[in-house]
């Protein structure tokens, strides 16, 4: 009888481990089935030109902002459901059109298809590397989530203002920000998974999903600053 606590502990051990295994497997799945409608949707607004700051670049930050928490918001309201998922691929499709402009800015140099591909290999470098970490650690890093979220804070007004300022210099030093941010956002939204602070794989799938944007278009800024070449 004395060893009946140690069993039911054991079994819900492994129960936790299975599901949050499952929770990850499936963010993982996810988040590849995501990064289709984003190709698509940046495809498209590279073939229709599509921009989305043209008129003025505030007001177009501050529509784009409501249209991605409006989706967001969705998401998370339907996030148990079937409609949780087209909700979400429908946000990475709008996130892929959004991305279409600075491709299309990327793609202006001589070596734009480069500068894609070294920003595409260090996003998947970062991200391999960082949830490799993340889901073999006993490490629990939910303690940095306070200072993350100060700095994606941050990061955010610095946008904004830049967004009616539109100073080079501060857009980089956003950019060299962000990088690390959201690097460092995706070793604690995995590693949140594995310690079973997030259960939901949608929700998840969002959060990393925007990880890795957040850091693919801010390495590509940067590479088109140094690395840039003019016809």
């Amino acid at each position: 009888m004395s060893m009946q606590p140690l069993q039911i502990a054991r079994t819900g051990a492994a129960d936790f481990a299975v599901r949050q295994n499952r929770v990850l497997r499936n963010t993982y799945a996810l988040l590849a089935l995501s990064m289709l409608p984003t190709v698509a949707g940046a495809l498209l607004g590279i073939q229709l030109k599509f921009s989305f700051f043209a008129g003025s670049p505030l007001l177009g930050f501050l529509v784009f902002l409501g249209i991605a928490v409006g989706f967001m918001w969705g998401i998370q309201r339907t996030k148990n459901s079937g409609m949780g998922v087209v909700l979400l691929l429908g946000f990475t499709f709008f996130m892929g059109l959004m991305l279409s402009r600075i491709l299309q800015a990327a793609l202006g140099f001589a070596n734009g298809g480069s500068l894609v591909a070294m920003a595409a290999g260090g996003t998947g470098a970062i991200f391999f590397a960082l949830a490799g970490v993340a889901s073999t650690t006993k490490r629990d890093f939910s303690n940095l989530g306070k200072f993350l979220f100060a700095g994606m804070i941050l990061v955010l007004l610095a946008a904004l203002a830049n967004a009616f300022f539109q100073i080079p210099a501060l857009a980089l030093a956003i950019s060299a920000l962000a990088v690390v941010i959201f690097s460092a956002y995706i070793l604690y939204d995995i590693n949140r998974i594995v310690q079973g602070g997030e259960d939901n794989y949608i929700v998840a799938t969002l959060s990393v999903y925007l990880d890795i944007y957040n850091v693919f278009v801010s390495l590509l800024h940067l590479l088109m600053a140094f690395s840039g070449e003019r016809d």
